[in-house]
């Protein structure tokens, strides 16, 4: 491996350990819609060939359908 990759395995790793550790206070219902919104933005991506509107538009949708998982009962 050559610096460059080293370093940047490095950046990636400190913003993946970031990342993670910033969901350790959520709920079961905000993890839901957060992994349902990145879910669905991948999917969309991958539907739409790459493109910006439709990642988001999956991820709305991901969002929308995570959100709804496990709902709490309103009664």
């Amino acid at each position: 491996m050559t610096r460059i990759h080293i370093r940047a395995l490095g950046v990636l790793t400190i913003a993946l350990l970031a990342g993670v550790s910033g969901c350790a206070g959520m709920s079961e219902h905000d993890r839901n819609t957060a992994i349902g919104a990145g879910a669905g933005a991948v999917g969309g991506s991958i539907l739409s060939g790459g493109s910006a509107i439709g990642t988001l538009g999956g991820a709305a949708i991901g969002g929308i359908i995570g959100n709804e998982v496990n709902r709490p009962d309103r009664r």
